[in-house]
C-alpha cells in the first residue's frame, strides 16, 4: 500500500514542474518577429497618401524591414518625420533594422509608411491588409483598422 503522503507528492511535484517550466519561459526570448497596434490615418482630402502605424516587435535576431504594402493602396513607401531650422518635413527610408528583442515604432512625428493611391471606397472604419517584407525574404501581414484623418488612433 501507498503511503497516503506519497500519493499527494508526485501530483504536486508535477504541479511545481509545470509552474517552474511557465516561469522560465516568460523569461525567454520571442521566437518570431511581431506586429501590433496597427492602424491607418485616412486622408483629409481624397486622393492624398494616408498613413500607417504600428510596433514590430523583433524576434530572437535582428531583421531589416525593407517595405510594408497594403491591399487598398496602390503604392506604399517608408517614411521618417524630420524638423530643423525652423522647418519640418519627411524623407523616404529605404530600410528600418528591427533590434532582436527589440521594438522600433511607427508612429505620428516619426517613422510611418505613406499609401498613395488608396481606393477611393476605402473610407474609415475599413480595414487594411499591411504585408510587411523583411530583408531575409520573410513576410508578415497584420490588419490594421482606419481612422478619418482628424480622429484618435486606432486601438
Amino acid at each position: 500500500m501507498i503511503p497516503h503522503w506519497n500519493r499527494l507528492a508526485k501530483p504536486a511535484a508535477l504541479g511545481l514542474a509545470l509552474a517552474a517550466a511557465t516561469a522560465i519561459g516568460g523569461c525567454t526570448a520571442p521566437t518570431q518577429v511581431t506586429i501590433d497596434d496597427a492602424w491607418v490615418r485616412m486622408p483629409a482630402v481624397p486622393g492624398r497618401p494616408g498613413a500607417a502605424y504600428f510596433t514590430i516587435h523583433g524576434g530572437p535576431r535582428p531583421v531589416t524591414l525593407i517595405g510594408v504594402t497594403s491591399d487598398l493602396s496602390i503604392r506604399s513607401e517608408m517614411h521618417e518625420s524630420m524638423s530643423g531650422n525652423g522647418m519640418a518635413g519627411m524623407r523616404p527610408v529605404p530600410k528600418v533594422e528591427i533590434p532582436a528583442a527589440g521594438e522600433v515604432k511607427f508612429a505620428p512625428g516619426g517613422l510611418h509608411v505613406m499609401l498613395f493611391g488608396i481606393n477611393p471606397r476605402a473610407k474609415k472604419d475599413v480595414t487594411f491588409l499591411l504585408t510587411f517584407t523583411f530583408a531575409d525574404g520573410s513576410r508578415i501581414t497584420h490588419n490594421a483598422p482606419s481612422v478619418a484623418a482628424a480622429d484618435a488612433p486606432a486601438g
